[in-house]
């Protein structure tokens, strides 16, 4: 059965979904606490997330900016909010489907079943290229080899690859490992990258992972390497 997780604070429209959801066979999960809100959506490791943007504190749109950090889960947008460069602007964050209210059940229910279908394979792996990541087995397939990482590498890689180019903060990779950002040796996510990147460099990857004094680390294309 898939998880659906609803960000909504109308408590109206919140039951409703989960009646339509509930209905549709989906089993479903309500944010009701708007704090911590994309931390709360990782923990339940739903299926897709059905998200508004106008939201007590964080906006929705924060919200799929902070999921997009660290996960591919389908989103849906179902927002009062009918403007185009609302739209344009939840789809560049990442969102995969933007829906206005009120909406037609039947085609709420539509979207989510592409969506879940669309994701069911894809979500699976994460890819650049030249490297892919099957995240169930933490399998790494680079220039027609591959090696099954730890777990723990296997998170860190998952991570630098859904943000090539970009910095991961520490407090990042200690959320995604260790499920908290408090209290976690430094020195345990040093071992994991070191051993990580000598990984990667015995593959003879395009790819690199530095580390950005006082910010986290990032992986880039060896040729775009700058000094940190």
């Amino acid at each position: 059965m898939n998880k659906i997780v609803i960000v909504e604070d109308e408590l109206f429209m919140r039951e409703e979904l989960v009646y339509i959801l509930e209905k549709e066979g989906y089993d479903s999960y309500c944010i009701t606490d708007f704090n911590n809100v994309a931390e709360e959506i990782l923990k339940e490791s739903p299926d897709l997330v059905l998200l508004d943007v106008n939201l007590p504190g964080t906006t929705g749109f924060e919200i799929c900016k902070a999921i997009r950090v660290i996960s591919t889960t389908p989103i849906l947008i179902l927002t009062s909010r009918d403007q185009l460069k609302d739209e344009l602007h939840a789809l560049g964050l990442g969102a995969d489907e933007y829906l206005t209210k009120p909406c037609n059940k039947d085609r709420l229910i539509a979207r989510i079943s592409n969506l879940l279908r669309r994701y069911e394979d894809r979500n699976h792996f994460v890819e650049i290229k030249g490297v892919k990541l099957d995240l169930q087995t933490y399998t790494m397939y680079v220039n027609e080899q591959s090696i099954v990482l730890t777990e723990n590498q296997g998170k860190i890689m998952e991570l630098l690859l859904l943000n090539p180019g970009e910095i991961v903060s520490k407090d990042i990779f200690f959320e995604k490992i260790w499920g908290t950002k408090e209290y976690i040796d430094e020195n345990a996510l040093q071992v994991n990258m070191t051993r990580l990147k000598k990984t990667i460099k015995s593959l003879n990857m395009k790819y690199e992972i530095i580390t950005i004094r006082g910010k986290g680390y990032s992986l880039v294309a060896k040729e775009e390497k700058e000094d940190d």
